[in-house]
C-alpha cells in the first residue's frame, strides 16, 4: 500500500533537488566566510580563493581554458549573453535557430531582429523535433554575411537531442559560430568544448542539483567580446556585480559531482523511465510519447500525450492534488499552465494533452508505482 500522504516530484526539467553535498559546499560561504572577492584583506581573498577553485572545477569538465569561464545568473543571461553579445561585438548579421527553442533564446532573436540588428533564419525539424541538417547545410550555403548557429543540445520539453558534433562540423566547416543552449544537458552528458568546437555554450546550477540563481558561460577564447553588465571589474571586467560566492561553490560542486557520476546517474533515470515507458503502454494504449524518446533523448526528459477528453482536461491539476509535480512543458511562464511552444510547432492541430515527466537519480520505481496508480484513479 502507498502512503497517501506522499508527494512525488517530477519536474526535474524544470528544477532539481539541492544535494545535501552542495549545501554543505555553500554553508560556509552563508555564514562565516563572507568576504566580498573584490577586497584585499584575507576574508575577501578566501571568498575570491573559492570562486576561482569553482571555475578551474567547471573549465576541467568542460575541457575548457579558466578564461573562457564566466559565472552568471543562470542560463537565461549566459544565452542573452552570447546572443546579443556576438551580434554587437563579432559583427553577426544573421542568426539561425530553431522554433523549438527556449524562450530566453527565441525572445532575444525577436529582440535582435525587431532592433534590425539581425537577421532570423529557422531550420526545418521533423515531427520528432530533430534539426534538419541537410536544411541546415543549405541556409549556411546561401548567405555569406558573418552567421551564428544557436540550437540547443537537449530540447527542454521534449527531450530529444541534437546531433551536436555534426552542427559543430558543419558551422566549422561554412565559417560560422556556434551558440548552443545546453542548459539541460550539462551535467548529463560528457561535453568537451574543444573537441566539438562550440563558440558559446550555457549552463545553470539548479539544472544538475545546485542552487538557484547560478549559471555559467563558457566564451571561446578567439570571440572577443565587451561587458555585457557595466560596472566594477568581477569576471575580468565581462560581469560586474559582486559575485554570489555560495552559489558559485554550489554550482561547482553540483556540477562535480553530476560529471564524477554521469555513468552511474544515467544508467538508473534511464531504467526508471524505460520502466515507466512500459508501463504507460500497458495501461494506456492509446498515448502518444513526444520527441525522439527512443532513439537519441535525455534520459531524465519523458513527453507524453495523453488522447483529447473532459478528463484530461485538467490533468496535470489533478496530479498536484493527488501529490504528483509533473509539468506541461517549460516551467518559464510565470506560473501560467500555457500550451507548449514547442508542441505546437511539432504537432499544431492536435489536441492532446502533453504532460511532461522529468526524473532525476532521487526517485525511485516505488514513485513511478504511486503515480501510475494515481493516473489510473484521475483518467479512469
Amino acid at each position: 500500500m502507498f502512503n497517501e500522504k506522499m508527494r512525488v516530484y517530477f519536474d526535474n526539467a524544470a528544477t532539481t533537488p539541492l544535494s545535501e553535498e552542495v549545501l554543505e559546499a555553500m554553508l560556509p560561504y552563508l555564514r562565516g566566510n563572507y568576504g566580498n572577492p573584490s577586497s584585499i584583506h584575507a576574508d575577501g581573498r578566501k571568498a575570491r580563493t573559492a570562486i576561482e577553485d569553482a571555475r578551474k572545477t567547471v573549465a576541467q569538465h568542460l575541457n575548457a581554458s579558466i578564461g573562457e569561464i564566466f559565472f552568471t545568473s543562470g542560463g537565461t543571461e549566459s544565452n542573452n549573453m552570447a546572443l546579443k553579445c556576438a551580434v554587437r561585438d563579432l559583427g553577426v548579421q544573421r542568426i539561425i535557430s530553431s522554433r523549438l527553442e527556449h524562450h530566453c533564446v527565441l525572445h532575444t532573436l525577436e529582440t535582435l531582429e525587431k532592433a534590425e540588428q539581425v537577421k532570423v533564419s529557422f531550420v526545418n525539424i521533423d515531427d520528432k523535433g530533430r534539426i534538419d541538417l541537410e536544411h541546415l547545410t543549405a541556409l549556411l550555403k546561401e548567405d555569406a554575411s558573418k552567421t551564428l548557429v544557436s540550437l540547443m543540445y537537449a530540447n527542454n520539453e521534449i527531450g530529444t537531442l541534437l546531433d551536436i558534433q555534426k552542427v559543430a562540423d558543419l558551422c566549422q566547416e561554412h565559417q560560422a559560430l556556434f551558440h548552443s543552449d545546453t542548459v539541460q544537458a550539462v551535467g548529463h552528458f560528457p561535453i568537451d568544448v574543444q573537441a566539438t568546437g562550440f563558440s558559446f555554450l550555457a549552463g545553470s546550477a539548479h539544472k544538475f542539483h545546485g542552487p538557484k540563481g547560478t549559471g555559467f558561460v563558457y566564451i571561446n577564447g578567439d570571440n572577443i567580446i565587451k561587458p555585457y553588465v557595466d560596472g566594477g571589474s568581477q569576471e575580468r571586467n565581462m560581469r560586474a556585480g559582486t559575485e554570489n560566492v555560495a552559489g558559485i561553490t554550489g554550482l561547482a560542486k553540483a556540477f562535480d559531482l553530476s560529471c564524477t557520476n554521469m555513468q552511474e546517474r544515467h544508467d538508473y533515470i534511464d531504467g526508471l523511465r524505460t520502466y515507466f515507458i512500459g508501463q504507460l503502454k500497458e495501461n494506456f494504449p492509446d498515448i502518444v510519447f513526444n520527441g525522439d524518446y527512443d532513439g537519441q533523448y535525455l534520459h531524465k526528459i519523458l513527453s507524453v500525450s495523453f488522447p483529447p477528453s473532459p478528463k484530461n482536461e485538467l490533468i496535470i491539476f489533478n496530479l498536484d492534488i493527488a501529490g504528483i509535480s509533473v509539468s506541461g512543458g517549460s516551467a518559464c511562464s510565470s506560473g501560467v499552465e500555457s500550451g507548449s511552444h514547442v508542441m505546437a510547432a511539432l504537432q499544431p492541430d492536435d489536441l492532446s494533452k502533453t504532460v511532461r515527466f522529468s526524473f532525476s537519480h532521487y526517485n525511485t520505481k516505488e514513485e513511478i508505482d504511486f503515480v501510475m496508480e494515481k493516473l489510473k484513479k484521475v483518467l479512469g
